[in-house]
């Protein structure tokens, strides 16, 4: 794929200063930002698995998600994983995919946080909605497993364990992900 190089380190570049000018400052100031390797966007990778194309892998372990887009090749993006506690293992499939989703904390969460009670019936889409731009809902046994792969409107957060253990991604490359699977699409995530 030629040019394929210079589009990617042009990304990676575009993707690496907008997490420094998007890190939040009480990140900064915790010194956070420093402890993780910068992240400087998606990349094609090599990627052996008996898995179908389009099946998507979360190593959580690695903060990254694989997406297999040929034999022996993958899609590798960032993520941000499910915090300690609030972490998230098993075989899924794409059960519904929406843009700018509504988003409703669980009771539990206001629970935590009393004052998200203001969105117990709903927040509407927007870059102000902690699933960003797209959300991929994961669905087990014909049921939804309440966890997804989603945007984020905190950038900074992408590969740590910050979720309520859904995996988030930079809105952008939600989106990229969102355009190529389709339901039914396994998810594995380990």
């Amino acid at each position: 794929m030629p040019g394929m190089t210079a589009i990617l380190s042009r990304r990676r570049f575009l993707l690496a200063a907008a997490a420094t000018a998007a890190a939040s400052p009480a990140a900064l100031a915790a010194g956070q930002a420093k402890k993780r390797q910068p992240y400087y966007g998606a990349e094609m990778v090599r990627f052996n698995s008996p898995e179908r194309l389009g099946t998507i892998i979360v190593n959580t372990g690695e903060k990254a998600l694989y997406h297999i887009i040929a034999p022996g090749v993958a899609m590798r993006y960032g993520v941000a994983v499910g915090k300690a506690g609030f972490d998230w293992a098993g075989i899924a499939k794409v059960g519904r995919k929406v843009e700018w989703p509504v988003w409703t904390p669980p009771r539990s969460m206001i629970v935590r946080k009393p004052e998200l009670a203001q969105w117990a019936k709903g927040m509407p889409g927007g870059p102000k909605n902690p699933l960003g731009a797209r959300a991929i809902y994961l669905f087990a046994g014909g049921r939804d497993t309440l966890f997804r792969i989603h945007g984020t409107n905190e950038p900074w957060s992408i590969g740590s364990a910050a979720s309520s253990g859904c995996i988030r991604m930079l809105n952008q490359e939600v989106i990229e992900l969102y355009d190529q699977i389709t339901l039914g699409d396994k998810v594995i995530v380990i």
